[in-house]
């Protein structure tokens, strides 16, 4: 899984997301018919099909950081895009590109880990802060202002025997990018009208999603996203990592389409592919502007459980991921027509 690694290291927080963009205009160009980016930013690419035609899409953008403000000694305070733990920020390497196209080191730390003090209680994000080891003039010369983006910088890694499972930044939803690009490479000789769309600004309120459906006209659509593992019990379905895509039927904003949801279902139970349908109290994905954008569209939502969501250390399962790739494919190799 090169390309997964590729996208996953590659910089792209929400509303500056050229970089993965790049990445994926460039691994899908022999395998659709035609591709542009929109006003907003969102990848659209199209293989032309007499069939139904079908939207497919995952979120570009990832959660991260800015220049909030810098202190008179230096320090760089910095403000979340989307939703991120400020615990799980501390002792990371990040880097800036200032205004000045200067490219600095830094990494996040605290006044009390600075000071050697024990933690009473937990940061902040307002506590935490850059350490780029240079005075406040020395900053300010480099061109640091509010609103330069500050990049974690992180490793992709496989884990445990075999490398069957692998860990990064940006799973969500680099994961999605590389399901669509490969289900692009499979579904080339589909019978529909396949649009492949990657989103923007999904981490901050799903805005690239709602626009995107604008520019198309599809009778349906899947939206491939990444779903929190817990290992656990949710919603009474059991998503661990290692059994198997999940299929959203409700999340914490939105119902999915009866419909689609027992196509996938039966397509999977037929297959032998392993899967949990997930009921849950929290949280959405871009189908929520997807469905209500337009006159409104059926929509599905196949997921990849992962551990870790909205950190530098999401874990997520190579089966699972192949998995959902095989159960979309089967759908889509002749899309069936919508029913209510």
């Amino acid at each position: 899984m090169n390309l997964l690694k590729k996208l996953s290291e590659a910089q792209g927080p929400s509303g500056n997301e050229s970089v993965v963009r790049a990445i994926i205009k460039k691994e899908l160009k022999p395998y659709v018919d035609e591709m542009y980016t929109d006003k907003y930013g969102n990848l659209i690419a199209r293989q032309k099909g007499k069939g139904v035609s079908v939207m497919l899409a995952a979120h570009m953008d990832e959660v991260g950081l800015m220049v909030g403000e810098v202190d008179s000694q230096g320090k760089i305070f910095i403000s979340a895009i989307g939703g991120l733990e400020p615990i799980t920020l501390l002792g990371e390497n990040v880097q800036l590109i200032t205004s000045k196209g200067k490219k600095l080191e830094g990494l996040i730390t605290t006044r009390d880990i600075q000071d050697s003090h024990e933690l009473e209680e937990l940061p902040g994000m307002g506590n935490l802060y850059v350490d780029v080891g240079m005075t406040r003039e020395e900053v300010d010369k480099a061109g640091v202002i509010p609103g330069d983006y500050v990049y974690i910088v992180k490793d992709y890694l496989e884990l445990g025997e075999g490398g069957n499972f692998v860990s990064g930044k940006a799973l969500d939803d680099r994961v999605g990018c590389y399901m669509l690009i490969e289900l692009a490479k499979k579904l080339k000789k589909s019978k529909g009208n396949m649009y492949y769309v990657f989103t923007v600004q999904e981490e901050i309120g799903l805005f690239g999603a709602k626009t995107s459906v604008y520019s198309i006209d599809p009778d349906y659509a899947i939206v491939v996203d990444v779903t929190e593992s817990g290992d656990g019990k949710i919603g009474g379905a059991v998503k661990c990592l290692g059994k198997g895509p999940v299929i959203v039927v409700k999340d914490g904003e939105m119902m999915t389409t009866r419909c689609i949801n027992k196509w996938l279902f039966d397509i999977a139970r037929k297959n032998k592919i392993p899967f949990k349908p997930d009921v849950s109290d929290f949280g959405t994905t871009d189908a929520l502007n997807v469905a209500v954008s337009k006159g409104g569209l059926p929509c599905g939502v196949v997921g990849v459980p992962v551990r870790n969501i909205h950190t530098t250390t999401s874990v997520a399962h190579k089966q699972d991921i192949k998995d959902a790739i095989k159960l979309i494919e089967l759908l889509l190799k002749n899309p069936p027509r919508i029913c209510l």
